[in-house]
């Protein structure tokens, strides 16, 4: 075997980072998992946490204040915490939706104010892209923004907006030239204390109830033109482009809360007795379990296979990044839905995490593109070739 032979698996340093989270997030974010959901609040105490240890938006490049983290250790952080709690895994998940459209298109000047007020803690970032009729339909939007001297003028209203009214920034798409249509949107940069901003009431959700998913209010929202995210017009593929790295990251959660449910199921299994023996020595849970087992770690490979491509910047992350969303959140549900059969009765009641697990794993099926939409972008980047090279 030649000496530069390469080595297909995380480096010392990915594995480092990935004993450091999983420390932290079984010592200072598991303990508080249950009350999150159970009261419906936001994750304080795994938000300091996740701030005094650099974990909060790792993704940050060094040269504004941040840890540097490359696309497969931000993968391992939100895995690691989701493993634990998917409401606390969306803080540096959002963090790096949110603030991405500035690391991709924004001018220095927009870089180092905003990305460096988040990697300070000053703040965190969110997204604002869906509303209330256009969805998957995203070119559909109707929230606009008018040129007016030095300024922009927004209005509009966002929907299902991750951590909204916690985030102190958010990057806003909007229409700005309604009569085009390859340069119809532009992005924006707005600030939670901007006056005109207001935001609705939290949503009653299935799962992930410790991150608030609340409407933003823009109602003649006035923002210097320096906050537009790159040039008038490339909104919308500063959006797309956006998608495209931090799908990978809703892989990585789908991940981590299979693989929490996994590590639970097999921890019951060997406890549970039933006809004077463990229920894992039967064979129909011993191949349930092997299932599970093997897809999850089927899904943490393609993810880190995306992670890599985000990294690169390869030309075929379109189709990875929608592949590996769509495949781990698919084993997530499966996942957490068997691990829940596994404890039985005892699944399906509060007392136990799995029946959370459940619930919060169904989103990673539907939020940054509905897994229907994630078939359609892998069926035209197949079509177009993406695979030719492979």
């Amino acid at each position: 075997m030649p000496d530069d032979f390469p080595l297909y698996a995380p480096s010392e340093e990915h594995r480092t980072i990935r004993k450091v989270v999983r420390e932290l997030a079984e010592d200072k974010i598991a303990p508080y998992a249950a009350a999150v959901d159970e009261e419906a609040r936001y994750p304080d105490e795994a938000a300091a946490a996740l701030l005094a240890a650099d974990f909060h938006a790792p993704h940050v490049p060094e040269q504004y204040g941040g840890a540097g983290a490359d696309a497969l250790a931000t993968v391992i952080v939100i895995e690691e915490i989701a493993r634990v709690c998917m409401s606390s895994s969306l803080i540096p998940a959002v963090n790096k939706l949110g603030s991405l459209p500035v690391q991709i298109s924004g001018s220095e000047e927009l870089k180092t104010t905003y990305l460096g007020k988040l990697a300070r803690g000053e703040g965190g970032f969110s997204y604002c892209l869906s509303e209330p009729d256009a969805g998957s339909d995203a070119a559909g939007m109707t929230t606009r923004a008018v040129r007016d001297g030095d300024h922009w003028v927004l209005n509009g209203v966002k929907r299902w907006i991750t951590n909204a009214g916690v985030s102190e920034y958010y990057t806003v798409i909007a229409v700005t030239n309604p009569d085009s249509r390859r340069a119809r949107m532009s992005a924006f940069v707005v600030e939670k204390s901007d006056e005109g901003v207001s935001f609705g009431a939290p949503e009653k959700k299935l799962g992930i109830k410790g991150s608030p998913t609340r409407e933003v209010y823009f109602d003649n929202v006035r923002i210097p033109a320096d906050r537009m995210i790159g040039d008038e017009g490339t909104g919308f593929e500063t959006a797309m482009r956006t998608l495209d790295h931090t799908r990978v990251t809703i892989a990585a959660q789908a991940v981590g809360v299979a693989q929490g449910a996994l590590d639970y199921a097999l921890g019951y299994a060997l406890e549970r007795q039933q006809f004077g023996k463990s229920i894992a020595d039967f064979q129909g849970m011993q191949f349930m379990l092997a299932d599970m087992g093997m897809k999850v770690e089927a899904a943490r490979q393609m993810t880190y296979a995306a992670a890599g491509r985000s990294e690169r910047g390869d030309t075929d992350l379109t189709f990875f990044g929608a592949a590996a969303k769509c495949f781990a959140s698919d084993v997530a549900m499966e996942v957490t839905t068997n691990a829940v059969q596994v404890l039985g009765g005892y699944g399906y009641t509060r007392d136990y995490p799995v029946e959370r697990m459940l619930r919060d794993a169904k989103i990673t099926q539907i939020y940054e593109g509905t897994n229907q939409v994630q078939r359609i972008v892998m069926a035209r980047q197949l079509l177009a070739g993406v695979q030719s090279e492979l």
